[in-house]
């Protein structure tokens, strides 16, 4: 993969020649050769230093950012949004691929943030296996543990990384044994730390028994010594890694290390090569779909807008689940049954991008679209069949839009429905002609609304609290649909796909509300595409 601008330089040219080889090889090669894995991670354990170093350890990037460092060293290729570089956070998924050992990697760095859940949950349909990071003092934390349930609602195998060892932390026993008992999952070191804190220098590799050590070291040294009397105790007392055991979700194999430092970094990228998940077979409303079928499918699970400042550009980040992608095939839309041209079909690098001619089952592609394509549509070659496991969760919070400018009102409805279809929030339009409202989980949620509205539309806007406390999902009867929105108008809205949503002001309110209507169902998740189906 290559990309445009500055960041062409930070590109080795082994990566360059990753989709040109391909073309010359089979296909079912070419998918033995993919890894698509997200990092996920409590806030602030390194997720994103960690990206950086990956990438830079794969050979993609020369100079590796840092979330913490000042000025140019700052400038991670992960964090591309403006908010994301001002505020040390991830708030969007970016996407990776770039080649290492002999495979093609698809890195997907989720937000660590809890009020950007929904990103995280839809970004972990499109992964084979997903590298927890877990901060060496702190050790599970809320989050960490929220999205490793996540994963194995969902079967997907676990790589974990101890970060930070170069600072004070937790005994490495104590650690392995927290993840054991806290997420009921056995533990397996590959590498074992030598040296704690600031005398911290390295990894001992326990399966091809070599050290990775930034300084040579005697066997009279004492982090030597510790380290030969703990393995013993590691071999004694902890199981050894298992693939079978892996790939089932039931065992995770443990790295350590400093991402900062760049140590054990190399460990984790070799252990994702040599034995990470190649793809996956994917759940469809009517069969499991397996990546080596000639027939080529894709999810759609993400959409961003505006990646380039330069151009109102909207693309959707899509799966390839199976089969072979080639530029210029049709596929259709099976939602709606159109025919969805890929003319300029796109791998990534964050927010740079290459034309791609060619892509295999596991591969992450973006496609170019005004609108068409929503999150969580299916795209076939050939039959009809929709992806499962992408849905809308209620939000937490509600607020109405609040614009100051009426003159910007076209404006702002034209933005708030690209963003929500992006997933930056969820809209709802009050059926009885008021202003629209925003649904989010968290409020850091609103600040991205407010900073995008501002800095990509030029229409600045501010929220005023509703009665609302809640929405429900409505389906049922048309009838009965039409019939109640007409008895509840002031608290009826449509969605962002023009579905009908019913606003509750209260807990009790929305139970008698359901008493009162037995022959509706209110739903706090929306499978859009299991419903499509079911039609």
């Amino acid at each position: 993969m290559a990309v445009g601008g500055d960041a062409a330089s930070d590109l080795s040219s082994g990566v360059t020649d990753v989709y040109d080889r391909a073309m010359s090889t089979d296909a079912a090669t070419e998918i033995a050769r993919r890894r698509t894995f997200a990092i996920i991670s409590h806030p602030d354990a390194g997720k994103t230093t960690l990206t950086e170093r990956l990438l830079r350890a794969g050979g993609a990037i020369q100079l590796a950012g840092n979330v913490r460092a000042k000025g140019e060293r700052r400038r991670t290729r992960s964090d591309w949004m403006g908010i994301e570089r001002e505020r040390g956070i991830s708030v969007v998924t970016s996407v990776m691929t770039f080649e290492h050992a002999g495979c093609v990697f698809n890195l997907l760095d989720t937000p660590g943030h809890e009020d950007f859940s929904e990103d995280t949950y839809r970004t972990l349909t499109a992964v084979d296996a997903a590298v927890m990071v877990i901060d060496a003092a702190k050790g599970i934390e809320a989050r960490t543990r929220k999205l490793f349930e996540i994963c194995r609602l969902r079967d997907i195998p676990i790589l974990t990384f101890i970060n930070k060892m170069d600072r004070e932390a937790q005994d490495p026993f104590a650690l392995l044994d927290e993840v054991s008992s806290a997420l009921a999952l056995d533990t397996a070191p590959v590498t074992w730390p030598v040296g704690r804190a600031s005398e911290f220098v390295g990894t001992y590799d326990l399966r091809k028994l070599r050290y990775r050590t930034t300084i040579e070291l005697g066997q009279s040294d004492p982090r030597m010594i510790a380290m030969g009397e703990e393995l013993d105790l590691v071999r004694g007392a902890l199981p050894e890694f298992d693939e079978a055991s892996f790939a089932a979700g039931h065992l995770t194999p443990v790295f350590f290390g400093s991402a900062i430092r760049d140590i054990g970094v190399e460990d984790l990228l070799d252990g994702l090569a040599e034995y990470g998940p190649k793809p996956r077979a994917q759940p469809a409303d009517t069969r499991i779909v397996e990546a080596s079928e000639a027939n080529l499918t894709a999810l759609v699970f993400k959409i961003q807008a505006n990646m380039d400042p330069n151009h109102r550009d909207r693309i959707a980040f899509a799966r390839v689940c199976s089969g072979r992608l080639v530029r210029g095939m049709r596929l259709k839309q099976v939602r709606t049954g159109k025919l969805i041209p890929l003319h300029a079909p796109q791998f990534f690098f964050a927010r740079d991008r290459q034309i791609a001619d060619e892509a295999f089952a596991g591969d992450v592609v973006g496609i170019p679209n005004h609108g068409t394509l929503r999150i969580g549509d299916t795209l076939s070659e050939i039959e009809d069949l929709n992806f499962v496991g992408v849905p809308y969760f209620a939000p937490e919070i509600l607020r109405r839009v609040r614009l100051s400018d009426a003159m910007k009102a076209k404006k702002l409805r034209q933005a708030l429905q690209e963003l929500a279809e992006e997933g930056v929030v969820q809209l709802f339009r009050p059926q009885d002609g008021s202003p629209p409202m925003v649904g989010v989980v968290g409020t850091l949620q609103l600040d991205v609304l407010v900073a995008r509205l501002a800095g990509e539309y030029g229409v600045p806007i501010g929220f005023d609290t509703t009665p609302f406390q809640m929405a429900r999902w409505i389906s049922g009867d048309r009838a009965l649909i039409e019939k109640f929105s007409q008895e509840q108008r002031t608290g009826m809205a449509d969605d962002v796909d023009g579905d009908p949503v019913f606003m509750g002001t209260s807990a009790f309110m929305l139970r008698r509300t359901m008493e009162l209507n037995p022959g509706l169902t209110f739903r706090d998740i929306k499978d859009f595409r299991a419903e499509k189906s079911a039609a």
